[in-house]
C-alpha cells in the first residue's frame, strides 16, 4: 500500500489522550491509531449506506427478494473495484 504524509494539528488535550491511548493499548504510532480510527469510520460509513440501501428498498414499495449476505458481499466486491 502506497502511503503519503498529512501533518494535522491537535489541541494539547488532544495529543494527550492519544499519548495515553498509545501507551495503553499498544499502539506503536500515533499513525496506527490515526489509522485504525479511519477504517473504523469507513467501515461506519459502508454500514450507513447499506442501511440506506435497505431502507429504501423496503420503502419503494416493489418486492424484492435478497438476503443479507448478497447484499453485503455485492458491497465487499464494490469496495474491492474502488482501490
Amino acid at each position: 500500500m502506497a502511503t503519503t504524509t498529512m501533518n494535522i494539528s491537535l489541541p494539547v488535550s488532544m495529543k494527550s489522550f492519544i499519548d495515553e491511548r498509545l501507551s495503553g493499548e499498544g499502539y506503536g504510532t500515533a499513525s496506527e491509531y490515526i489509522r485504525e480510527l479511519i477504517r473504523a469510520d469507513q467501515k461506519r460509513q459502508e454500514s450507513l449506506k447499506l442501511e440506506r440501501l435497505l431502507l429504501e428498498r423496503l420503502q419503494s414499495g416493489t418486492e424484492v427478494e435478497f438476503s443479507i449476505a448478497e447484499v453485503k458481499a455485492e458491497l465487499a466486491k464494490r469496495q474491492k473495484m474502488k482501490k
